[in-house]
């Protein structure tokens, strides 16, 4: 059962680097295929039909995310046994999950389809937006099944050590998507964006599933399911989906808050979404790459290693966030004319990243310990952790700023709270639960010591 790279024995710097830098690229892929439906429909429809647009985000960002928690819950169960080397448990493992994802995704999409206008009623969509919004959401939730399954199988790789050629799929369908985009919006309308989305979508899929077959890291046999590997699976994709999830749900939550302020602010709001991406991403894709790896140094009992690749990913992540984060919100205003010609949108955004700009080196570290979490088996801490991000700090206080009169700027001070509330959480969840496992290590340590020395104990 190969795998890229060696987690367990190889330099930690540079396996670290070999796994995260794909990983990062494919983010940043995965972040211009998003950025192309914006700039696109914010050029040639104008205002409404981007805040249109915002509108369908955070219903696209749930599903979305309900399939990144899913396929990284099965990541931690996967690498832990491809770490401990059992080829029939991975093959397992895979063939169960598979089988769960198909039929959770068929399940999601028709419950969506049935209950998408009740949804964007309680989004507070405006009535000039929300034609546009549904068409587009009519078009896009069909193909969930296509995005899911990407999903779950670039979590698979990851499993063996492989983030290269996510970064290879996403560079193509986001180049056809870049392409397709334009056409179908002129010749379909608003929702052509969303057509032209699907069909890269699925291509990446096609691109996924014949590179598996050709490289042979594992047998796909359906045959291979096993009832008693569902449960644990569950356990574990779970918490996973929750802490994905909650995100997505405050992301949600907050349209809703900000669409009280008019479609400005709207289109605005979702202006600092795009952008956002640039600044979460990196974090993402590091909290997903500690989740393989140190689940494959876990299921090695590797537990010092652990620890080090945690250490690693916080130095050169934060880093990363600091210069990106500077980048970013000194030129905040001028990017946002990339999607919209509004000086008022632009005035809004400009003081949104002002305000939060600090708080995303944080997130880096958040991320990190969250990755660091799910690799060791506890996703249900990491689930906590973001339950006390968002729903616990974040969404209330930004509902109590706006009611006292702060407007806009009380909403974005409660993001900017979260982030340092969440890292201070972190740090103490993790430093915790990477201290206890450094214990258990030393007495399996001494354990193997002593019956190496004791022939009876052999």
């Amino acid at each position: 059962m190969p795998t890229k790279i060696d987690f367990i024995g190889g330099n930690t710097d540079r396996c670290l680097m070999a796994m995260a830098l794909p990983m990062i690229a494919a983010m940043f892929l995965n972040m211009m295929y998003n950025l192309v439906d914006s700039l696109w429909i914010g050029n040639l429809l104008g205002e409404t039909a981007y805040a249109a647009l915002t509108n369908s985000t955070p219903i696209i960002l749930i599903l979305t995310s309900v399939a990144m928690g899913a396929a990284n819950g099965v990541s931690i169960l996967i690498s832990q046994a491809v770490g401990a080397k059992d080829r029939e448990k991975t093959e397992r493992l895979i063939a169960t999950s598979f089988c769960a994802v198909v039929a959770f995704s068929l399940l999601a999409t028709i419950l969506l389809e049935a209950l998408l206008p009740e949804i964007l009623q309680a989004l507070n969509t405006p009535a000039e937006t929300y034609g546009m919004a549904y068409s587009y959401l009519a078009v896009y939730v069909p193909g969930y099944l296509a995005v899911f399954l990407y999903l779950y199988f670039t979590a698979v790789l990851r499993s063996f050590g492989n983030s290269v050629f996510q970064a290879a799929a996403m560079l193509v369908s986001t180049i056809l998507n870049a392409v397709l985009d334009p056409i179908f919006i002129h010749f379909i309308g608003f929702h052509g964006a969303a057509a032209a989305t699907l069909l890269s979508q699925i291509i990446c899929l096609l691109f996924m599933l014949i590179y598996l077959k050709k490289k042979k890291l594992f047998a796909f046999r359906l045959s291979a399911f096993d009832r008693k590997d569902v449960l644990p699976l569950i356990q574990k994709a779970i918490p996973s989906v929750i802490q994905q999830s909650i995100p997505a749900i405050s992301t949600t939550f907050l349209t809703a808050l900000v669409s009280t302020y008019g479609v400005t602010a709207i289109a605005a709001y979702g202006v600092t979404g795009k952008l956002e991406t640039i600044l979460f991403y990196p974090a993402m894709a590091l909290n997903m790459v500690l989740t393989s790896i140190i689940g494959q140094c876990i299921g090695g009992a590797r537990y010092d290693r652990a620890k080090d690749y945690l250490k690693c990913a916080l130095k050169y992540g934060c880093g990363l966030l600091l210069l990106l984060s500077v980048l970013v919100a000194g030129f905040s205003k001028q990017l946002s004319g990339l999607f919209i010609q509004s000086g008022d949108a632009a005035a809004i955004v400009g003081t949104y990243f002002l305000i939060v700009s600090a708080g995303y080196v944080l997130n880096t570290v958040t991320n990190c310990f969250l990755g660091a979490l799910n690799g060791m088996g506890k996703p249900s801490k990491s689930m906590l952790l973001m339950i006390f991000y968002y729903i616990v700090v974040r969404m209330p206080l930004a509902y109590l700023l706006s009611g006292l009169g702060f407007g806009l700027n009380g909403i974005w001070a409660a993001v900017l709270v979260s982030h340092v509330a969440a890292s201070a959480a972190a740090g103490v969840f993790g430093a915790a639960s990477l201290k206890n496992f450094s214990k258990i290590g030393q007495v399996l340590d001494s354990s193997a010591e002593i019956r190496y020395h004791n022939p009876r104990t052999r």
